[in-house]
C-alpha cells in the first residue's frame, strides 16, 4: 500500500485515520494541504465518486454562508477549492487509484484486505 493522507489541520477524523495506520503497521504519508495545495487533478480524482459537492465540509459555518455551497458548477467548486483548501473535508486517503473522502474504517478494512 502506497498511502497519502491529505490534510488541512489535524482534526478528530485526521487523528482516527492516522491511528488505524499506525496501529496495522502501515506505512504512510502525510500532506498538509496549507503547505501543498491540491491540484485540480487530485481533487478531481478524489470528487470521481461523489462529485465536486462531496469534497466540500459543510460543517463550517464559513462554508454555509459562501456562494460554493449553492453551485452546481463542479469547474467553479474546484478551483474554489484549490485557492482556499480550508474548505475541504478532511482527511483525504488516497492509495493508487482508491481514494477515501473523510475516515471510514470498513472501507479501509476493505482495502487492506484486498
Amino acid at each position: 500500500m502506497n498511502v497519502q493522507i491529505y490534510m488541512y489541520k489535524k482534526n478528530f477524523d485526521v487523528q482516527k485515520a492516522q491511528r488505524f495506520f499506525k496501529e496495522r503497521n502501515i506505512p504512510f504519508q502525510t500532506v498538509d494541504m496549507k503547505k501543498h495545495r491540491p491540484g485540480e487533478r487530485e481533487l478531481v480524482l478524489f470528487a470521481h465518486k461523489g462529485g465536486a459537492k462531496s469534497l466540500i465540509n459543510q460543517d463550517l459555518p464559513k462554508v454555509k454562508e459562501h456562494p460554493i455551497s449553492y453551485t452546481q458548477d463542479e469547474s467553479i467548486i474546484f478551483d474554489y477549492l484549490q485557492e482556499n483548501p480550508e474548505f475541504i473535508k478532511t482527511p483525504l486517503i488516497r492509495d493508487g487509484r482508491r481514494t477515501l473522502i473523510g475516515y471510514d474504517e470498513k472501507t479501509l478494512l476493505e482495502w487492506i484486505n484486498a
